[in-house]
């Protein structure tokens, strides 16, 4: 099966709920749902683009630390509290995956873990060989 590579989010809840931000175990690498925050600072408060767009930079740098780039992702998840403004969380998905269209959900939620967080995103990826 592999050896297992774990990459840390550095992030607040980390070791309170016991996660990586991502794992790579052989060419498949999975990435934890992610959201906006940068130690505990929240970022683009109010705004899903803005937020959306920040997420899928913290993917491409978890991504990249295992040897894996975004036109390796097969599977994108989103996570909206407002499904209202889903158009928000399309436009920085379309500008993260210029070049792949990886199988993709959007669900909208009633919360997520800090009533700030607008969009929450993860993926799984499968690295070539």
């Amino acid at each position: 099966m592999g050896q297992r590579i774990y990459v840390s989010s550095e992030g607040p809840w980390e070791q309170v709920i016991g996660y990586h931000r991502a794992i790579r175990v052989g060419n498949r690498v999975v990435v934890a749902g992610t959201t906006a925050t940068k130690g505990e600072e929240m970022i683009g408060v109010g705004d899903m683009y803005t937020q959306a767009t920040y997420v899928l930079k913290i993917i491409r740098k978890a991504l990249m630390s295992v040897g894996a780039n975004m036109s390796d992702v097969i599977i994108v998840r989103i996570y909206v509290t407002d499904m209202s403004r889903w158009p928000d969380v399309a436009q920085a998905h379309r500008e993260a995956f210029v070049n792949t269209r990886p199988v993709t959900t959007i669900v909208e939620v009633g919360a997520l873990i800090d009533p700030r967080l607008l969009v929450e995103i993860e993926v799984e990826a499968v690295v070539a060989d």
